[in-house]
């Protein structure tokens, strides 16, 4: 039976860079975030998300617009909880999916940002967190998503506090400097492979 190791971390953790070198070793690795965002692209997605909001939330494509819809979901909470009961149940279905593909790999890394706050860790044999400290994941989520410090703020309080995270996870990775993570990520593929 293929083994599903979770990898999560906090804005600007580095978790998807920890993700691509993970699949950079042959590993299977499914992105969630990115998998959302392609089945956000069905016309019968859409319609059910532009539903939720009382304005139309649609860019001049007839596409959803991401970031309209994100300013809206975390002032709102059941917003966020309506979009999160349309989208987590299609990508829960895609990643089984995706599985079969994968069945004969040893262990597949299914990355989820918010895996700990959607009870996604349950459905995980380990959980792997990839942190940093708060003003290092500020700073580069600043620089990535070229927003303001307030606007990163606001997104980590709605994600579940580092220290819990900690105590939930088999395995840290401490990501500060990258060639050292990297080195971190070795060790757990080790262990991992032994499963």
């Amino acid at each position: 039976m293929t083994k599903i190791i979770g990898l999560t971390g906090g804005i600007g953790s580095g978790k998807s860079t920890i993700a691509n070198y993970i699949a950079s070793k042959g590993i299977p690795v499914y992105i969630a975030d990115e998998e959302a965002k392609k089945l956000m692209e069905l016309p019968e997605v859409i319609a059910s998300v532009n539903a939720i909001f009382e304005e139309n939330v649609l860019d001049e494509f007839g596409k959803l617009d991401r970031k309209r819809i994100a300013d809206l979901v975390f002032n709102s909470p059941t917003q966020l909880a309506q979009l999160n009961n349309i989208v987590h149940p299609l990508v829960k279905n895609h990643f089984i999916e995706w599985l079969k593909i994968h069945s004969n790999a040893l262990y597949v890394i299914k990355e989820v940002a918010i895996l700990f706050e959607t009870g996604g860790n349950t459905a995980c044999d380990k959980v792997i967190l990839v942190t940093a400290p708060e003003e290092i994941r500020i700073e580069r989520a600043m620089k990535r998503d070229n927003t303001s410090k307030e606007t990163i703020v606001r997104r980590m309080n709605n994600q579940l506090p580092e220290s819990e995270k900690i105590i939930k996870s088999d395995f840290i990775i401490h990501n500060i400097d990258l060639n050292k993570a990297f080195i971190q990520v070795d060790e757990i593929l080790k262990i991992l492979s032994k499963l």
